[in-house]
């Protein structure tokens, strides 16, 4: 086989020859005869595409012989060039032929897409190996050995193409295979579409070889001189964010490339990766710098691009200017000035200046924070007088907020007889306080801002109905706001008094947890 310096295509190609070979070697079914006609065409567009390639050598060389003055030495390895393209495309059109033999053999149509009888093995036999070992694998084997031959008068490390089965590294360790000859390793007992693809295989070969030798020559005459070919448009603007009402400013120029050299490339130092398309992928992470009244900073980075032109290294370097802006936060919120004491306060904290990189993590001290399910939500729930909020982005610090804290405001209890409020002035019917609620009304500013957190109720109290100075009936305790006074309306008469006292109240936050409140709160409501 050739040097160790393969494409990547190559290796691929080669790749593919393995499978192949070990396949033949095991005597694979027709369970897999559409595989080989898979390989066998994938082998053949590459190939078509390396033979066109190699015709665009031979015209880079000729092109070096004329810049290089017409030198002799160079005009004479321009005409080995030739030779040696066309000696290879001899061996293609010979191997091609043997394809259509192959076809014909097996009544199958050239250029047909599908093939009416992919098997054929004794068609495969009779035509490569024949009766007495005189079919036309064993010429083939000849002119493949002559042509790697010939080869190696510019590539000392090329092989023979065509190797027996005792020669070949892939199957001389298997007993039923190591002493067949190239014809039979290759030929016999092999469906038709396996062995196209074995001459499209070596079809490869002879084109890598080609490859390899044109590359040498190319050496010779400085060909290896960098083709720009890779043309195309580039734009670079002063910058991406332009505000309405000022100028967009920016350069719009050519730029070009080379497909045949990878370059090495560094970033202040470092390596940087290098993509497929020659491109060096430039990313870091800016950091805070000593910024301005106008919140910015100057900084720069440093850039090499190293490639190697006729055995010389080539350096070029550049240094690009930045300006690292600092970062404002924007918080929103429905009371951002002040936070309530041990409530959900939720804020949206955004940096514009990010934008897609964006990736904050929220702490803070005298609160527990919870994420959002959006993107910069945050909770904080305060635990003490003054809460600061830390702001980062992908763990780079962008600010602190520092917010003060309010205590939660008591609710007002009322009280509803008979689904009116009752008056504590003019007293109320006694018939109406059959049905009694006590509720807990939040303030109105904490109920706008904070309506999951300002949820009461009055969880207890005691009602007794009061006769001058002393109760007419026990006192009546009840668990929750509302209560049924049946024995009260039977008991009572006019002139009496309904003395309520407030015993517990309760808030529910926004995570459904209940705490109990500090609330006094008393009623004494004439009856008449």
């Amino acid at each position: 086989m050739a040097g160790a310096n393969e494409t990547p295509r190559q290796k691929m190609i080669g790749m593919m020859y393995l499978v192949l070979t070990a396949l033949l070697a095991l005597q694979v079914n027709s369970a897999i005869l559409l595989k080989f006609k898979f390989i066998d065409d994938s082998l053949i567009g590459v190939n078509d595409k390396t033979s066109a390639a190699a015709d665009g050598t031979v015209k880079g060389i000729e092109a070096a012989v004329v810049k290089n003055q017409n030198q002799a030495r160079d005009k004479a390895v321009l005409v080995q060039s030739e030779e040696i393209r066309e000696k290879t495309k001899a061996m293609v059109s010979y191997l091609r032929d043997l394809r259509d033999k192959l076809l014909a053999a097996s009544e199958n149509v050239k250029g047909a897409a599908e093939l009416k009888n992919m098997s054929a093995e004794d068609k495969v036999a009779t035509t490569m190996i024949g009766g007495t070992k005189n079919g036309l694998g064993y010429p083939m084997k000849t002119k493949l050995n002559d042509y790697a031959a010939y080869i190696k008068g510019f590539v000392p490390s090329a092989m023979p193409l065509a190797l027996d089965g005792k020669e070949d590294p892939l199957v001389k360790t298997m007993p039923e295979q190591r002493n067949k000859d190239f014809a039979e390793l290759n030929f016999e007992n092999t469906p038709l579409v396996a062995a196209l693809a074995v001459l499209s295989q070596k079809e490869t070969e002879v084109l890598k070889y080609e490859a390899d030798a044109l590359s040498a020559q190319s050496q010779k005459v400085g060909a290896k001189t960098i083709v720009f070919d890779k043309i195309g448009a580039f734009a670079s603007a002063e910058s991406n964010t332009v505000a309405a009402g000022t100028k967009y400013k920016a350069e719009l120029f050519l730029t070009a490339a080379a497909s045949s050299i990878r370059p090495a490339m560094t970033l202040n130092g470092s390596s940087l990766a290098v993509g497929p398309d020659g491109h060096g992928k430039v990313e870091f992470t800016a950091r805070p710098g000593n910024f301005d009244a106008s919140g910015n900073a100057k900084a720069s980075w440093t850039g090499t691009v190293r490639f190697n032109q006729n055995g010389r290294d080539t350096t070029f370097k550049v240094l690009v200017p930045y300006t690292i802006t600092k970062p404002v936060m924007q918080i929103q919120s429905a009371s951002v000035q002040a936070l309530y004491f041990k409530c959900g306060n939720k804020l949206s904290v955004s940096v514009p200046a990010l934008g897609a990189q964006y990736k904050p993590g929220f702490s803070a001290s005298g609160a527990t924070t919870i994420a959002g399910s959006k993107l910069g939500d945050v909770t904080l729930v305060p635990n003490a007088r003054e809460v600061t909020l830390n702001v980062s982005s992908g763990g780079n610090a962008i600010g602190s907020q520092t917010f003060q804290v309010r205590p939660i405001p008591k609710p007002e209890i009322k009280c509803f007889v008979g689904g009116r409020e009752a008056n504590e002035k003019q007293g109320t019917p006694g018939t109406a306080v059959r049905s009694l609620s006590l509720k807990a009304i939040p303030d109105a500013g904490f109920a706008t801002f904070l309506p999951d957190d300002a949820r009461f109720r009055v969880s207890s109290y005691e009602v007794t109905l009061v006769r001058g100075k002393r109760p007419a009936i026990p006192t009546k305790t009840v668990s929750g706001p509302e209560a049924n006074l049946s024995d009260v309306v039977n008991a009572y008469r006019e002139g009496d008094r309904l003395y309520i006292e407030v015993k517990g109240v309760q808030r529910q936050n926004f995570q459904g947890n209940v705490e109990p409140v500090n609330v006094s709160r008393t009623f004494n409501i004439p009856l008449l």
